[in-house]
């Protein structure tokens, strides 16, 4: 996570329906194919347990894992491993490797940050030749959830305190970063996932939001205020996305990017 969100993050919240939202970090990693790296990175990797796996994938590496948010560093370091696996809290804009790296992984993390398209170059260029560059963001910022979200903050009860709280598009689609990336000398994959969720429990899709794009403005209210807003948008949440007698359908659509940096 990045500090360009200035929200504070709650790792049990963000952790309810963990494995749904592992679903994208799976299929990033598992398109990676069969390679050994020696030096990975994780930039932004909330609370551990999703890095926890890149270790295990490939046990000769050594994993350095940051994140802005000491409350998901102090969660994800009860996975680190000493000598192998590393937790530290840093904001991914200014990070710099003290060497070139084999890999970094950035997991739902470039939406929050908005000059990140300033930032790949210089990952790119950290890469080790061959080395790669993967990441995958939300591009469901069109969806009812933040559509919803967007209106609400600007409607005349909020938009003193929270017009501009929640960004309209900060990320590219496939084609966008593909063109990004060709033009600095990668080989590229870019694709793009809508996972139909089938998500249950009570109001279970302002639950997931709770986790992720509505930090910012729970950051920005205090207690009170930020019930009565969460309150107005879980009336027009159960309207968007109507429960059935399975569960509650959520369609969550992810942008893909594997960049490998060509050996010279």
């Amino acid at each position: 996570m990045s500090r360009q969100a200035e929200a504070v993050w709650d790792p049990a919240q963000y952790g309810v329906y963990g494995d749904e939202r592992a679903r994208p970090f799976t299929e990033l990693v598992g398109r990676l194919g069969p390679i050994e790296p020696r030096h990975v990175v994780d930039l932004g990797c909330g609370s551990g347990e999703l890095t926890a796996t890149l270790a295990g994938r490939w046990p000769r590496a050594v994993v350095r894992a940051l994140d802005s948010s000491p409350e998901m560093i102090a969660a994800a370091r009860a996975h680190a491993i000493p000598g192998r696996l590393t937790f530290d809290v840093a904001d991914v804009t200014a990070w710099r490797p003290e060497h070139p790296v084999d890999l970094i992984v950035s997991n739902a993390v470039l939406q929050w940050v908005p000059e990140h398209l300033d930032l790949l170059p210089r990952w790119i260029d950290a890469l080790t030749p061959g080395g790669r560059l993967a990441f995958q963001v939300p591009g469901n910022f069109d969806a009812p959830s933040h559509v919803l979200l967007r209106e609400l903050c600007r409607s005349p009860r909020w938009r003193d305190r929270l017009a501009g709280t929640v960004r309209e598009d900060p990320v590219l689609d496939p084609a966008g970063y593909l063109d990004r990336l060709a033009r600095l000398g990668c080989a590229v994959d870019a694709w793009e996932t809508t996972y139909m969720q089938v998500l249950t429990g009570d109001d279970p899709v302002l639950e997931w939001v709770k986790g992720t794009a509505l930090r910012p403005v729970l950051s920005a209210l205090p207690p009170g205020e930020a019930e009565e807003f969460l309150t107005a948008y879980r009336d027009r949440l159960r309207d968007a996305y109507p429960a059935r007698p399975y569960g509650t359908v959520f369609p969550f659509r992810r942008v893909f990017v594997i960049a490998a940096r060509h050996a010279p």
